[in-house]
């Protein structure tokens, strides 16, 4: 009767050892669209991402370079003070984006030239993403906010 119970008791340790690794699988399955890696522009030049990569890319939006083009794309480079990165956008831009401002974009890089397909500005003044902050950091470029 001691068998019947350790056998019993070791098939059901089994069946649940294989359920935990199916439905990690399943969840790495269903979040691998879902992850978008940060990197500064001075990343990117750095070390080029494939153009199947989904990525963001976050820093100042550099002074002269907004250009409003066709319908609603726009062409801007954003910068971290060490590198630049050429965006293409095709969209409507937040109220608050604009030339010396931070900003954090998504999509690709294609040809040297980051696709956009998402752009998100600062909320206020005094906001900026904390991978901006620490990259700008790095670069020795950033200005604490006065106030």
């Amino acid at each position: 009767m001691k068998s019947l119970k350790k056998q019993r008791r070791i098939q059901l340790i089994a069946v649940a050892v294989v359920a935990l690794i199916g439905s990690t699988a399943l969840i790495g399955y269903g979040l691998r669209d879902g992850i978008n890696f940060f990197r500064a522009p001075t990343q990117i030049v750095a070390e080029p991402p494939a153009p199947t990569e989904v990525f963001r890319i976050g820093g100042l939006v550099e002074e002269g370079t907004l250009q409003r083009g066709q319908g609603e794309e726009i062409r801007f480079s954003v910068t971290d003070g060490g590198a630049s990165v050429p965006v293409v956008y095709t969209g409507v831009l937040p109220d608050l984006f604009g030339e010396n401002e931070g900003m954090v974009g998504t999509g690709s890089l294609v040809n040297g030239v980051f696709q956009a397909t998402e752009i998100l500005a600062k909320h206020d003044e005094t906001y900026m993403p904390k991978e901006v902050v620490d990259a700008l950091k790095e670069q020795g470029v950033y200005r604490e906010p006065e106030g």
